[in-house]
């Protein structure tokens, strides 16, 4: 457990105050994937090691979290995992081929297959992200947070539908559409296991958790609400009250009035989104975005423009936290990443 001392210092983190709508002496940022393969020291730890290895190996995820933290001098530190990993234990068999996306090899076929689903506590099932919390929490400064991560429903039950990346999401339609009470009983237990992963994180120390439903633009707003809304709700509520809960979804601006309504403190925006016109009309407390992870390969004066064109738009509002608008891409140049981290972290400091 944090001392007192901790424990005051992290809740007064610029982070978590931007968290709970409270003002900042500057606009905090942290970054989607801001441990990755763009970052040479993120390579040379994870070398050979296979993905699935390198995410249940506590010691490994937790050097490339806190390296990311300390290099980039961001004001959050993020879980290096995966949403996926939590789908093993309920008898999803993952894998992570070379040069290819995750891949599910015995994906949801049928309602024999949603009945087959397992559910297990994470505590017992993925002992490996508890100890990598606890190991990121000793290392990190005692005023930066740790944010935990999990997917949201819809986006983990459409990798156990789909079972590897997919344009069209075919399959996860067809069940949607032709079959509501198998979709909603799959829907149930993934929310069920997801609340029991995000649980045992806060439990093991995050100061915040991000929910990412990586694949909800494919669908249309009246999907959302008939097929989405009511479990989304379920997890966000699972976890609300604990600690900050920031709610991430991209592709399709049309559906963040319903994903509001299904929760969070902070609303996380892609590029695709105004940001304060999106703010006004949520009228959310806090949000969270929304740079184009390309506009990263531009030049220093092309990345002031963009971040600036945000941090003004915004005139210091209390509740921002800057963000790309999706995580950074594995081209791009550390030191523009650097850079991004100085033009926020100094707006306000030299207007």
């Amino acid at each position: 457990m944090n001392c007192p001392v901790t424990t005051s210092r992290l809740h007064q983190s610029t982070f978590l105050k931007a968290c709970r709508g409270e003002a900042t002496d500057y606009t905090p940022i942290w970054l989607n994937r801001q441990a990755g393969r763009y970052m040479k020291e993120y390579r040379e730890v994870k070398g050979k090691t296979p993905s699935l290895t390198f995410f249940k190996t506590p010691q490994l995820s937790a050097q490339v979290t806190c390296d990311a933290q300390r290099i980039l001098g961001v004001d959050a530190a993020i879980l290096f995992a995966d949403l996926l990993p939590m789908l093993e234990p309920m008898g999803f068999h993952l894998d992570y081929p070379p040069g290819q996306g995750p891949t599910i090899s015995n994906p949801v076929r049928s309602s024999a297959d949603i009945d087959k689903i397992q559910l297990a506590p994470a505590r017992a099932t993925m002992p490996y992200i508890g100890e990598a919390i606890k190991l990121i929490r000793a290392e990190l400064p005692v005023d930066i947070p740790l944010i935990g991560f999990g997917g949201a429903p819809f986006t983990l039950a459409s990798y156990a539908i789909e079972g590897k990346g997919s344009k069209n999401y075919i399959e996860v339609k067809k069940l949607m559409h032709s079959d509501q009470g198998a979709w909603h009983e799959l829907m149930g237990r993934v929310t069920t296991g997801a609340i029991d992963y995000l649980q045992y994180q806060i439990e093991s120390g995050v100061q915040a958790i991000q929910i990412f439903d990586s694949w909800v633009g494919c669908l249309s707003e009246a999907d959302y609400r008939q097929s989405v809304l009511e479990h989304s709700r379920r997890l966000i509520a699972s976890v609300s009250g604990q600690v900050p809960v920031i709610h991430f979804g991209t592709g399709n601006p049309a559906l963040l009035p319903a994903m509001a309504e299904a929760g969070g403190d902070v609303m996380a925006l892609d590029w695709r989104a105004s940001l304060v016109a999106t703010w006004e009309q949520l009228g959310c407390k806090s949000i969270q975005g929304n740079l184009d992870p390309a506009l990263l390969f531009a030049d220093r004066n092309g990345i002031k423009e963009g971040a600036e064109k945000i941090l003004l738009e915004v005139g210091g509002r209390p509740g921002h936290i800057f963000n790309l608008g999706h995580g950074i891409l594995p081209e791009t140049p550390v030191n523009n990443v650097k850079a991004l981290v100085d033009i926020v972290h100094n707006f306000f400091q030299v207007r």
